[in-house]
């Protein structure tokens, strides 16, 4: 007879209810030592310490601590890009393309500083998972979406690489200052993250004038 199948749907959705109880306490406990200690100074015995599970729990999950470093930036990564490009595709005017996609970027930021410092700290580690640095992971489908605001008349006409670029050297720094700011006052960190997307709003807004006289050079 086959044991597995003797198992109930229910013990089944118990076991499944379990698992990610388990994963997220772990995650949680992972981000906050990274929070107190620093990533380098975090040791897989004390994320386990802060859990309150076994050691050999942690293991049926993750089997170290990069692994525990990619599954929360994976998570905030995918949140944010697919936010980020669902703002930005839903733009009916220009203002509404640069806020709603900077603020997209920034409230992720302010709602997870750790992660995203975690990540501008450990770039090399970065890129062996993902082939690529956070200023290209958060930005991954920026460029799409660029060339078709340009196409609907949302932005001017300009060298799109340019644009890209003018749009991510904004945002690298801005988001960093964010999630500074956030892990010091997280009590005013979406505030910190509005103000900041006006910033970025207003600067680009500013130079688009005089962008579309280049667009006319062209």
């Amino acid at each position: 007879m086959d044991m597995l199948n003797l198992a109930t749907p229910q013990a089944t959705g118990k076991r499944a209810l379990n698992r990610i109880r388990n994963q997220r306490a772990i995650l949680g406990a992972a981000r906050d030592c990274f929070r107190e200690h620093g990533y380098d100074n975090t040791t897989i015995r004390d994320i386990v310490r802060r859990t309150g599970l076994a050691a050999g729990t942690f293991y049926n999950y993750f089997s170290s601590k990069q692994d525990i470093f990619a599954a929360l930036l994976s998570d905030f990564l995918t949140s944010m890009n697919d936010d980020m490009s669902q703002q930005r595709q839903a733009a009916s005017s220009t203002r509404e393309f640069v806020y709603h996609a900077y603020l997209a970027l920034y409230s992720a930021t302010a709602r997870d500083p750790v992660v995203y410092e975690l990540a501008h700290q450990n770039q090399r580690a970065l890129r062996n998972l993902f082939g690529s640095d956070i200023l290209g992971l958060t930005m991954l489908s920026l460029e799409e979406d660029v060339r078709n605001a340009i196409a609907r008349g949302l932005l001017p006409a300009v060298d799109t690489d340019y644009l890209c670029a003018a749009f991510f050297g904004v945002a690298y720094d801005t988001s960093m200052l964010v999630a500074r700011r956030a892990h010091q006052s997280p009590e005013s960190a979406q505030n910190e993250a509005r103000k900041a997307a006006e910033f970025s709003t207003q600067l680009f807004l500013g130079g688009f004038p005089a962008m579309a006289t280049l667009s006319s050079e062209a």
